[in-house]
């Protein structure tokens, strides 16, 4: 198949992943103006340019997609696999060495970051030959909306993410990751 072929074929899969994750969808030509679809079309353009070591080329890529869509940033060294979907996607951040399988869904403000340099076990890990900082998600992870995953841990297949969530720690496949809920209080009544 030529290059062409694939890359229409992936637009497709895309718009249908679209359709399929958002009921407010109803159509491949609607789908057309998801913020998953413009993501991942100047992601990749970005990707392509920085694996050519067009590193200012990539980064404006990644600039202009942010102000697209309104804020989803993705790093263009970022890899990411087939099928992903970013529902709303308002404030997502996905740092350089992050790894996202296939099969993938965000929600947003979800932040696949570092832990920074200043860190004892970014250093350490960066000192023993380790160039990843941020988060591995296995195939068909979903995270939820406000969920922060920070420094180079690994999301089993399959495992959920819950609302809020902080992760700083592996989680193993088919995991269920939540965040404390919220617990309603009797107001006190005045003497």
């Amino acid at each position: 198949m030529s290059a062409a072929g694939r890359w229409r074929r992936r637009i497709r899969e895309t718009l249908d992943v679209v359709v399929a994750r958002d009921p407010s969808i109803r159509s491949r030509s609607e789908a057309l103006l998801h913020p998953t679809v413009l993501t991942l079309l100047g992601h990749r353009t970005g990707n392509r340019l920085y694996r050519g070591r067009h590193y200012r080329s990539a980064r404006l890529v990644c600039l202009v997609t942010k102000a697209i869509t309104g804020g989803i940033e993705i790093h263009p060294g970022a890899r990411i696999g087939r099928r992903f979907f970013i529902d709303h996607g308002s404030g997502v951040v996905i740092g350089e060495t992050a790894v996202i399988g296939d099969d993938v869904s965000l929600f947003h403000r979800v932040t696949l970051g570092s832990t920074g340099w200043w860190h004892d076990r970014a250093r350490a890990e960066q000192e023993a030959g380790e160039p990843r900082r941020h988060p591995r998600l296995g195939n068909g992870v979903t995270v939820g909306a406000g969920a922060t995953l920070l420094g180079p841990i690994t999301v089993g297949e399959d495992a959920l993410i819950g609302a809020m969530a902080l992760v700083l720690h592996d989680v193993p496949k088919g995991a269920h990751v939540r965040a404390p809920a919220a617990r309603t209080h009797e107001r006190d009544e005045p003497s």
